[in-house]
């Protein structure tokens, strides 16, 4: 039911999810806990739109190297699609990306190590 539900959107079967997950029995410490609201919601047309909020997500300082490529490559462009920023972590960036949407806004100088050229510097 989650996975029809994430995939229609429906709020019919959104619904049925619900209701499955707190008919079930307790199975973990988390079904006895009960949420409080911590505040009164903020009405909808005092909330920021959605392109306001995108420049302020940034990715984490993930060095190449303990991503893929790929996958590091993957979180830039997304980064940058959303007006968002990339950080190229310790791992310096491949100047191959530089000028691309693959190249991430932030640059990570750790003390000049990992490939910190005046190139890698520019291109931040």
């Amino acid at each position: 039911t989650l996975q029809r539900a994430a995939r229609s959107g429906d709020p019919r079967a959104w619904q049925q999810y619900c209701d499955a997950v707190h008919a079930r029995p307790p199975s973990a410490l988390r079904d006895l806990l009960q949420l409080v609201p911590a505040a009164t919601p903020t009405p909808l047309d005092e909330v920021a739109p959605a392109s306001d909020l995108f420049p302020r997500f940034d990715t984490a300082a993930i060095s190449l190297g303990a991503l893929s490529p790929e996958a590091h490559e993957a979180l830039a462009i997304a980064m940058n699609r959303l007006g968002g920023r990339s950080n190229s972590g310790e791992g310096g960036e491949d100047p191959a990306r530089y000028g691309t949407d693959k190249r991430s806004k932030i640059k990570q100088v750790a003390s000049g190590r990992f490939g910190v050229t005046a190139e890698y510097l520019v291109n931040a």
